[in-house]
């Protein structure tokens, strides 16, 4: 376990640096000039030119790939070109809400969609299989913002029974909770669908083993058989699955934070781009990357600790 554990580790490494030259690539193909930016519109070519070298931006670029990597392993994520704040300071107080944003989506969303799934299974066939198979394969197909903008119009706008922008407060105040609810409702409602259709197939799959034949013989109920004895043998694809889209859930957040203007890591991304604001973007897309790749790396040990087949893998 320890030597699957370390080969995995390993392979973090690349990644990453695939990742940030990536990132450092598509930041200088955007048409605006940063220099141009932090300097205004009404700054003269020497005072823009003077910025470009503070920046480094006159070096060629495999030598601000190494500065930035070099400033990157101290820590430092660079100043925002738009507000002349450290970018580390802004994630540090955008993180928090998009963790909390992506908790209270999987609190709901996870034990829905596998007792979908398990409902489907147990009446494998029936009118509610196909009814739980097309709300499925519905909410997978339903895009995120399609589904927030549904949501805010009718629940927040029409209806009035929940607020619609903004973060209202920690989620242990009644405001808190009122404002992450339709927010955490979007993002958690593409979530069921993936993992009730795999719930459903890996209960079918345990149903027709033999040590669930054996439970039947012995006069168990169907019910009893599903619960007790199908879903326990059936949950370890499930939570693979589930961890890998929560990594995919990361990329549904900016959309979300965006659509209700959460206060979260994505919707600081969106902005930082349609402002030019090179440093944040790259700092906004190193968190990103780097979460969903440590969330793939605990899923993966996580099904190998489960699973010992995996290790050799």
């Amino acid at each position: 376990m320890l030597r699957h554990a370390m080969r995995r580790v390993a392979l973090v490494v690349p990644v990453l640096l695939g990742v940030l030259l990536i990132g450092f690539l598509l930041m200088q193909v955007v048409p605006t000039d940063a220099a141009t930016v932090r300097a205004g519109p009404t700054a003269s070519p020497d005072v823009v030119e003077a910025i470009r070298r503070d920046l480094g931006l006159d070096k060629p670029l495999y030598v601000q790939f190494g500065l930035y990597l070099w400033r990157l392993a101290q820590g430092d994520l660079g100043v925002s070109i738009i507000n002349n704040v450290p970018v580390t300071q802004e994630l540090g107080a955008t993180i928090g809400p998009t963790l909390e944003l992506m908790v209270a989506s999987l609190i709901w969303a996870i034990p829905i969609g596998i007792l979908l799934g398990t409902v489907a299974a147990y009446w494998r066939g029936k009118v509610v299989d196909r009814a739980v198979l097309a709300f499925s394969v519905a909410g997978g197909s339903v895009p995120v913002f399609f589904l927030g903008l549904l949501l805010i119009w009718f629940v927040g706008f029409q209806w009035q029974l929940l607020p619609f922008t903004g973060r209202g407060g920690p989620l242990w105040s009644v405001e808190g909770l009122k404002a992450i609810a339709l927010p955490a409702l979007t993002l958690g409602g593409v979530f069921i669908g993936p993992v009730s259709r795999m719930t459903r197939t890996a209960v079918l799959d345990v149903l027709s083993t033999d040590h669930v034949r054996t439970a039947r013989a012995k006069g168990l109920t169907e019910r009893r058989v599903v619960t007790a004895h199908a879903l326990r043998n059936a949950l370890i694809p499930v939570v693979t699955l589930i961890g890998l889209q929560i990594g995919f859930l990361l990329g549904g957040a900016v959309v979300t934070e965006t659509v209700f203007s959460w206060p979260g890591v994505g919707r600081l991304a969106v902005g930082a781009i349609l402002s030019s604001d090179l440093p944040m973007a790259q700092g906004t897309i190193i968190v990103l990357s780097a979460g969903f790749i440590l969330i793939n790396l605990f899923v993966d040990l996580l099904y190998a600790a489960l699973d010992p087949r995996m290790r050799a893998a």
